[in-house]
């Protein structure tokens, strides 16, 4: 007859939440914004979708990006959708890229006690034709930024851009204006080399450049395994 030994009492774990992977950047220039992301969903060491990208357009200026738990990213995106319709409805005219990211900071805090599992980055023109980012913590804390990357990568990312837009600790350089074409250039070279070293970046570029003309997308291949 078997013997059975009860070690005590076994814990099952329920998490409302899982990380989904990705990486969001974003860069402002002076009359132009980038918002990219890769398309890679995947979920420890599989893969979901290799086509989901995670740049949403809010309006004709402004693009979100979020990475994180994907159902939270569907959810958030919708929501904000559906304010801005309201807005528009209300007011007969579309919400700037400011006001887009003061209610984004609202909507964040209120779920401040079960939070949306997402990182958010906004990219878009302020009202004098700029380029402006907004960078957002899971609980509504957000500040503008001329560049800021977030998600799988982002610790990778930042550095470089610290580097090569920021001109952080370095002496003895010239402080050049960032071109639209060297901006989308370096866009695509940080995205390349974080493909390189992390396993939930991959599959594929998106890149979404706004200037006051509309929203031009672009798109790059990735390593895909």
């Amino acid at each position: 007859m078997k013997e059975y030994h009860y070690t005590g009492p076994v814990e099952h774990k329920f998490s409302p939440y899982t990380f989904n992977g990705g990486t969001v950047l974003a860069v402002a220039g002076e009359d132009f914004a980038i918002v990219a992301s890769d398309t890679r969903l995947s979920e420890g060491y599989s893969i979901h979708s290799r086509d989901s990208p995670k740049c949403y357009k809010l309006t004709n200026t402004t693009v979100i990006g979020c990475s994180g738990f994907h159902g939270d990213c569907l959810t958030l995106t919708k929501i904000i959708d559906a304010r801005l319709q309201m807005y528009e409805h209300s007011n007969n005219k579309k919400m700037n890229s400011g006001a887009i990211a003061a209610m984004l900071s609202t909507i964040l805090y209120g779920r401040r006690f079960f939070p949306y599992y997402v990182y958010n980055i906004i990219g878009g023109l302020d009202e004098e034709g700029k380029g402006a980012v907004y960078s957002f913590d899971p609980v509504g804390s957000y500040q503008r930024d001329t560049y800021k990357a977030g998600g799988s990568a982002s610790a990778m990312l930042q550095p470089l851009l610290d580097n090569q837009i920021g001109f952080k600790n370095m002496e003895g350089v010239q402080h050049v204006p960032l071109s639209r074409e060297k901006a989308v250039q370096l866009v695509k070279d940080v995205f390349i080399s974080a493909a390189e070293r992390d396993v939930y970046t991959g599959d594929a570029l998106k890149i979404c450049i706004i200037t006051k003309d509309g929203i031009e997308e672009q798109s790059l291949p990735l390593r895909k395994d």
